[in-house]
C-alpha cells in the first residue's frame, strides 16, 4: 500500500454542505480493505453540484456485480482487477456491460499490475472508461478523475433522460390522437403529462369562451378537467394566486414561479383552453424542455381535432342544407329535415344504439328524401291526390337517392344512402322499392321512417293539414308491426311527451 500515495495538501470542498440533498453513488471494489478506508478519506467530503458521495464497497468482482443489480445508479466505479483471480476486475466488467447492460456507470481501472493488462487493450475489449495504475493515483489525481468521471456520467444521464421523455412525450401524443371531443382529449392531456414529467402535484384544464360578436363582454371561464387532486371541483375552488396566474395567461402574460408550468392553446375563435402544470419540486431545464415539446405536440394534436370537427360540422351542415332545399323545393319552409334528424338520433339512443351510430343516424337522415330533386314539379308540387302513374314516379326517389351516394367510400355517405333507399320499406313487406320484410330492413331505415312519418303528421303539408296528437298515436298503434317496427314505435309511445317536444320545434 506504500505505492498508494495522496496528497495532504489538497483542499477542493468550497460549496455550503448545507444544500446537500443527494448524493453521488461511488463503488470501490478492491480486496484490500485498506484502499477502501483511504480513497473514504480523501473524498469524504467531496461535494459537486451540491451532492455529497455515497461510497459502496466490494471485496471482489462478484460482490461488485451483485450490489449493481441494486444499485443501478452508480455513477462511478473503482476497481481492482487482481483480487479473488487474477481477472476479476476484468470480468466484472464484462457481466457489467453485456449481462447487466449497464453502459452509463464509469468505470475506472486500478491496478498495481500495469504489464499483466496492457492499457490499449484493456479498455478497448472490457469498455473500461479510465486505466490507472495505484502508483499514480495520488489524492490530486484521484480527485480529477473522480470529477471527469461524474460529469460523464451526468452527460450520459441527460441524454438517457431526454430520450426517455422524449418517447413518453411520442407515446403521450399518440395516445391523445384517438380522441375526438375536447373533453376527453383535455382529460387526456392532464394524465399522459403526468407520465412526461413525473413530479405532477396537479394539473388543470381551464376552457376559455368567447363570444366573437360581443369581443367586449369578459370571457366565460370554466374548470374543464383536474388531475391529481379531489379538492378542486369547480374554478372558485382555486387559490387566488392560481387564479390570477390563469387570467394572465388568458390575456398572453405567462407568469409562473419556477414549480408551475401553464400554456395556453386556441381551439378556432372562439375557445381557448389554459394548461397548468404545479410539480412539488423545481422544474429542471429537461423537464422544461419537455413540456414545451408536449404542449408543441398538444397544440398540433388541437390543430388537427378542431380540423376534423370543422370539416365534420361542414358536412352535417352541408347535408342538412341539401335535405332543406329539397323540403323547400316541396313548398315546405319547415324544418322538417332538422327535426327527423334529432327524431331518428334519440329514437336511436332509445333503442340502444351506441351515441356514435346514433350520431351517424342524426347526421345521415336529413337526406332521406334527396331524391326528390329528380322529381318533377308538376307531380311534387301536386297539391292533390296523385295519380297511380305519378306515385310510380314519386316512388323512384327512394332509389334515386340511393344512388346519389352509393359510390361513396365515406361511412356518413353510405349510411345516407341506404336511408335514402330503405325509409318508405314496411315490417310487412309491402313497402318500396325493395319490398324487403322485418329486420331486413336495416335499423337505420326501419328508425328513419318512424321519425319522418312521426314528423310528417305532425306539421302541415302542401297535400294535408297538420294531424293532431291522438290521431297520430292512434295510426301508429295501427300500423305497429305493419309499417313500422313494433319496437321503435314502443319506444316512441311509451315517452310520447319527450318525442312530441322535439317534433314541436320550428
Amino acid at each position: 500500500m506504500d505505492d498508494l500515495l495522496f496528497a495532504d495538501e489538497l483542499e477542493f470542498i468550497e460549496e455550503d454542505q448545507e444544500n446537500v440533498s443527494l448524493s453521488w453513488k461511488v463503488m470501490i471494489v478492491d480486496d484490500e480493505p485498506l484502499v477502501h478506508e483511504v480513497t473514504k478519506s480523501v473524498l469524504k467530503d467531496f461535494i459537486i453540484d451540491e451532492r455529497k458521495l455515497d461510497f459502496i464497497s466490494a471485496y471482489s468482482g462478484a460482490e461488485a456485480v451483485e450490489l449493481l443489480k441494486i444499485h443501478s445508479d452508480v455513477a462511478v466505479i473503482f476497481l481492482d482487477v487482481v483480487m479473488e483471480t487474477d481477472d476479476a476486475g476484468l470480468k466484472a466488467c464484462q457481466v457489467i456491460r453485456e449481462e447487466l447492460k449497464n453502459e452509463l456507470v464509469r468505470i475506472v481501472l486500478r491496478t498495481g499490475q500495469p504489464g499483466s493488462y496492457p492499457e490499449n487493450e484493456v479498455i478497448l475489449k472490457y469498455r473500461i472508461n479510465d486505466y490507472k495504475e495505484k502508483t499514480e493515483l495520488t489524492a490530486q489525481k484521484l480527485f480529477t478523475c473522480l470529477v471527469s468521471g461524474i460529469r460523464s456520467y451526468q452527460d450520459l444521464i441527460k441524454i438517457e433522460q431526454n430520450k426517455i421523455g422524449l418517447d413518453k412525450v411520442i407515446v403521450a401524443t399518440q395516445n391523445l390522437s384517438k380522441q375526438t371531443s375536447i373533453p376527453l382529449f383535455m382529460e387526456g392531456v392532464l394524465g399522459q403529462l403526468a407520465t412526461v414529467v413525473d413530479s405532477c402535484q396537479r394539473s388543470f384544464a381551464i376552457e376559455v369562451t368567447r363570444d366573437s360578436s360581443q369581443l367586449d363582454r369578459q370571457p366565460d371561464i370554466r374548470l374543464l378537467t383536474v388531475f391529481g387532486t379531489d379538492e378542486v371541483k369547480d374554478i372558485s375552488d382555486l387559490s387566488n394566486y392560481v387564479k390570477n396566474n390563469i387570467m394572465n395567461a388568458v390575456n398572453g402574460v405567462i407568469d409562473v414561479n419556477d414549480k408551475e408550468f401553464i400554456c395556453q392553446f386556441n381551439f378556432g375563435s372562439e375557445y381557448q383552453y389554459i394548461l397548468y402544470f404545479e410539480a412539488f419540486r423545481t422544474l429542471s431545464v429537461l423537464d422544461l424542455d419537455l413540456l414545451e415539446i408536449f404542449s408543441g405536440n398538444i397544440r398540433v394534436a388541437l390543430d388537427n381535432l378542431f380540423l376534423h370537427q370543422d370539416i365534420i360540422d361542414t358536412q352535417k351542415e352541408l347535408i342538412e342544407q341539401l335535405g332543406e332545399v329539397v323540403e323547400r323545393r316541396s313548398s315546405e319552409a319547415s324544418k322538417h329535415v332538422h327535426r327527423v334528424a334529432e327524431l331518428s338520433h334519440q329514437i336511436a339512443l332509445d333503442y340502444g344504439l351506441s351515441p356514435i351510430e346514433a350520431k351517424l343516424i342524426k347526421a345521415a337522415s336529413p337526406m332521406h328524401d334527396i331524391g326528390k330533386i329528380a322529381i318533377p314539379d308538376s307531380i311534387l308540387l301536386k297539391p292533390g291526390k296523385l295519380t297511380e302513374e305519378e306515385l310510380e314516379v314519386m316512388r323512384t326517389h327512394s332509389q334515386i337517392g340511393h344512388d346519389i351516394f352509393r359510390r361513396s367510400k365515406r361511412k356518413l355517405l353510405q349510411v345516407a344512402a341506404l336511408i335514402a333507399k330503405e325509409h318508405h320499406e314496411k315490417f310487412n313487406g309491402k313497402g318500396y322499392p325493395l319490398g324487403i320484410v322485418g329486420d331486413n330492413i336495416s335499423i337505420e331505415g326501419r328508425i328513419t321512417a318512424v321519425a319522418d312519418v312521426f314528423d310528417a303528421l305532425y306539421h302541415a303539408r302542401c297535400y294535408k293539414p297538420a294531424w293532431p296528437i291522438e290521431k297520430i298515436v292512434s295510426l301508429f298503434k295501427e300500423e305497429r308491426g305493419e309499417h313500422f317496427d313494433p319496437e321503435l314505435v314502443d319506444i316512441l309511445l311509451n315517452d310520447l311527451d319527450k318525442y312530441e317536444a322535439i317534433a314541436s320545434e320550428t
